[in-house]
């Protein structure tokens, strides 16, 4: 696997190609880049399959932080009143943490507080209504971390540790509950977007400490290879990204400028270049961005004044967004998990 000094740089000469294990194949009941198998009911309560159970999406808000918002909310979307509940708060209070869903666990990763960076790890469990410290910690401490879900493995991506951006990469195994590296990224980045499309994992934007990037790169990890990719159209430091109908969407953001963003754009990675597409109506830096019900939804996010509690959902055959309600709570720096439910039917 080589060997990597606390940034994530290879020691001696560089080699971003490093020949890497088979990866496993998704463990059975993983959905998509976000999913877990049989969440709990709304009201906590562990559900019971039927074989009448249709699956649903349901969303989380998980944390966010801030000095003068310090709640670090956790929130539930609950379709079937169309309501937004409360559930159990995270062990530890965290900003600019990394929230994924993996297996059947929502995991949150780093983060930080007003004085120092976390490298702790918690997760989820929907069904318990229970959060737990029994997860290895990440190799060093890191806010603005970027994490996704692949081949049933967590991978966190960059992230700041307190005095400058790193390009680290790590990969979680829940079976063995243990992080690796693997060959870091090209580029340092914090408050980078990442998605996975066709078995290839895209890291695109974020910032290198002096500015936002609009650089995109992509990592293989049948090969252990990154590399360069079109750049986005725009520089973007904390957007929301999510893939829908094969092609990646990135949202909002915060420009070099340090301006808000309202604009988006996609990735096809057929004609491998990027291409506008009809801006939110509000401007959301550190917005989250995913699939739902097969639609795109951007939640939260600051506009510049305030941390908004709105979603808006977009359609990709009118290319237009529409407002869709809004959370209970602010969540500053907050994230989203997306997890599947089953109801009778």
């Amino acid at each position: 696997m080589g060997v990597y000094n606390e940034q994530g740089e290879a020691m001696g000469e560089r080699d971003t190609c490093v020949m890497l294990p088979k990866e496993r194949r998704s463990t059975p009941g993983v959905h998509g880049h976000h999913g877990i198998h049989r969440a709990g009911a709304c009201r906590g309560s562990p559900s019971k399959r039927s074989p009448n159970d249709q699956p649903s999406d349901v969303v989380y808000i998980v944390g966010g932080w801030s000095w003068d918002d310090p709640a670090c909310p956790v929130e539930r979307f609950c379709a079937e009143e169309n309501e937004w509940r409360m559930t159990a708060p995270m062990m530890h209070h965290r900003g600019d943490a990394a929230v994924c869903a993996l297996g059947r666990f929502i995991y949150t990763v780093g983060g930080r507080d007003d004085f120092t960076c976390f490298n702790s790890v918690e997760k989820y469990d929907p069904e318990t209504n229970i959060w737990s410290g029994e997860v290895a910690p990440l190799s060093s401490a890191r806010s603005k971390v970027c994490l996704v879900e692949m081949e049933g493995f967590l991978y966190a991506l960059g992230g700041h540790d307190g005095d400058t951006c790193t390009n680290i990469m790590e990969r979680y195994d829940p079976s063995l509950n243990t992080w690796m590296k693997l060959p870091p990224m090209r580029t340092r980045r914090s408050g980078a977007a990442a998605a996975v499309l066709g078995r290839y994992l895209y890291v695109m934007g974020g910032s290198d400490d002096d500015t936002p990037l609009n650089s995109v790169e992509r990592y293989s990890p049948m090969d252990g290879c990154w590399v360069s990719c079109p750049p986005m159209l725009t520089a973007r430091e904390n957007p929301g990204c999510a893939v829908l109908q094969g092609c990646i969407y990135v949202a909002g953001g915060r420009d070099e400028l340090l301006l808000e963003l309202s604009t988006a754009e996609k990735f096809n990675p057929e004609s491998c270049n990027w291409t506008p597409v009809k801006p939110m109506k509000a401007k959301r830096h550190q917005v989250s961005l995913i699939v739902f019900n097969g639609s795109l939804l951007a939640v939260g996010g600051f506009d510049g004044i305030t941390n908004l509690k709105t979603m808006e959902l977009y359609n990709h055959e009118t290319n237009s967004w529409r407002h869709f309600g809004s959370m209970k709570s602010k969540h500053p720096g907050g994230h989203v998990a997306l997890v599947k439910s089953f109801s009778n039917v």
